[in-house]
């Protein structure tokens, strides 16, 4: 991203919010969601959460990271959801064609090690890109060994290992219903998973 269009994308989310709080109207809103559920899913930009389940503001919570995956932070949100804003209903839902299914925890690792500007996928692999001498940026770190990037090697086991890691967490009570879902961001089509 050059700087031009990070200015440039900083000005449309200015003007585009102050288009949306002049004709705003939800000041009255309360804040726990009315239909008393939250969605756990990917940030992926093909999805929204909104659209796929005919939400409104004010609907429900929405809780979005890389894969849509059950992490100890979204199992934290969906914890405060329910404990202090009453969500008895939870939706996880990851999707076809995912980012988190083209590399492993030790390729992002790798890759982080090397370099940490944006990666390019060549249609079979993650590589990255040649470095650019003018850009002034930090190197790249082994701390990627560290963590745990959720990545997903089978897409129907990965929904099927969050929404049983989330009904077991001790923490969440065993009358919430927790479902999971593939969207298929080639149809919009949401299917069931179940065991």
């Amino acid at each position: 991203m050059t700087d031009k269009t990070a200015a440039n994308n900083l000005d449309k989310i200015i003007e585009a919010n102050s288009a949306y709080a002049r004709a705003f109207d939800l000041s009255d809103l309360p804040s726990p969601p009315a239909r008393q559920f939250a969605i756990l899913t990917c940030m992926d930009a093909r999805m929204d959460p909104a659209k796929i389940a005919g939400l409104s503001e004010g609907d429900a919570h929405v809780i979005r990271n890389a894969g849509g995956r059950a992490t100890d932070d979204a199992i934290r949100s969906l914890i405060i959801s329910h404990k202090f804003l009453g969500t008895t209903e939870w939706f996880v839902i990851q999707h076809t064609h995912c980012g988190m299914a083209t590399v492993t925890d030790a390729q992002i690792a790798e890759l982080l090690e090397e370099d940490l500007e944006t990666a390019v996928h060549n249609g079979e692999h993650w590589l990255n890109p040649q470095r650019d001498s003018s850009k002034n940026t930090k190197p790249g770190s082994d701390l990627g060994k560290c963590l745990s990037w959720y990545t997903i090697a089978d897409l129907r086991e990965s929904v099927l290992e969050d929404v049983k890691t989330i009904q077991n967490h001790q923490l969440v009570p065993s009358h919430i219903e927790v479902h999971g879902f593939i969207y298929d961001v080639k149809t919009g089509q949401l299917a069931p998973v179940r065991p």
